[in-house]
């Protein structure tokens, strides 16, 4: 799934669902419509609903390199 918003937010059950998945009011997630899902939000959901992305549960976030002792 591309990071279309009115695709993401209607997979995740719609403006109302969405908004009490963030405990915000559905007007704010309507504007996400127009705007665009802010990215602290986007990360939030890429972790969480990797699947929307074309990811699997283990993939959604990079492993990084363990520091040098």
């Amino acid at each position: 799934m591309s990071h279309d918003p009115n695709k993401i937010i209607d997979a995740l059950g719609g403006t109302a669902e969405t908004a009490r998945m963030f405990n915000i009011a559905p007007p704010s997630v309507s504007e996400w419509r127009r705007l665009g899902i802010p990215s602290a939000r986007l990360m939030y959901i890429e972790v969480v609903r990797p699947d929307l992305f074309g990811k699997s549960k283990g993939s959604a976030a990079p492993r990084l390199p363990r520091p040098a002792r």
